[in-house]
């Protein structure tokens, strides 16, 4: 089935990315002319705010949401999915701000996005790891999170943890954000779980994910520890028909 795709809106959340976002955004605009940008900054202390407002001054394909607090990865994308749900885009995308996400692969995307509701990008389809400088450690987190996750949960991708990703209008509007729980490195696996469970179809496509170019990352233990229970618990929910 070969559905339409009039409007795209490529979310990114911004926690001072000053050095990265000038860079990154003329790059999303150039892959389809149907794509816009909206910008979800927490309150970033470098100036990313105030910057993403010149360049959404510069551009209508550009818009920017300020958020005085930093609730978290999470909240900014459930926000920046209402923003747009309230619009009339047709396709949604999660992506970062710092290159680790590249903007060529977005026309595979909207391609595969005519046939299935939710597109997902991989680092680990066919046996292949498809990521670039990672240090090992990381790299063994990412790898064996995404195992757990698919144990756990019986969610059936390879990569349950990626943020690189592509939903249809109905997928999200489908979603009821309020009892989406998880705010950091499980809110991805969370939401591509609640959108199986109202039996979506899902598919990946192959990505290269490189190290970001400029900054720090944000991942950190506490993190990574909160996903190991938080599973188990949606694992629960999803049992009891409560997902």
């Amino acid at each position: 089935m070969n559905r339409p795709i009039e409007l795209i809106l490529v979310i990114i959340p911004t926690l001072n990315e000053a050095d990265n976002l000038p860079g990154i955004v003329p790059l999303i605009l150039n892959q389809d002319p149907r794509i816009e940008v909206l910008i979800v900054d927490d309150d970033s202390s470098d100036g990313t705010g105030l910057l993403a407002d010149g360049i959404s001054d510069e551009s209508d394909r550009v818009h920017v949401l300020h958020r005085t607090e930093k609730p978290g990865l999470g909240k900014a994308y459930l926000e920046g999915f209402q923003w747009g749900l309230e619009r009339d885009y047709d396709l949604f995308f999660e992506m970062d701000a710092d290159f680790s996400h590249n903007p060529d692969a977005l026309p595979d995307f909207i391609e595969k996005a005519k046939e299935f509701d939710v597109v997902l990008g991989s680092r680990y389809l066919g046996g292949h790891v498809t990521v670039i400088n990672w240090p090992m450690k990381r790299l063994l987190i990412s790898y064996f999170g995404s195992w757990y996750a698919r144990i756990v949960t019986g969610l059936p991708v390879r990569d349950a943890t990626g943020g690189f990703n592509c939903w249809r209008r109905q997928v999200l509007e489908a979603l009821d954000f309020n009892r989406i729980e998880s705010n950091g490195y499980t809110f991805q696996i969370e939401l591509k779980l609640r959108a199986w469970n109202k039996k979506f179809s899902i598919t990946e496509i192959p990505i290269i994910f490189s190290e970001r170019n400029l900054g720090e990352s944000k991942m950190s233990n506490k993190i990574v520890l909160e996903a190991i229970w938080k599973l188990w618990k949606l694992r629960f929910l999803s049992f009891c028909g409560r997902l």
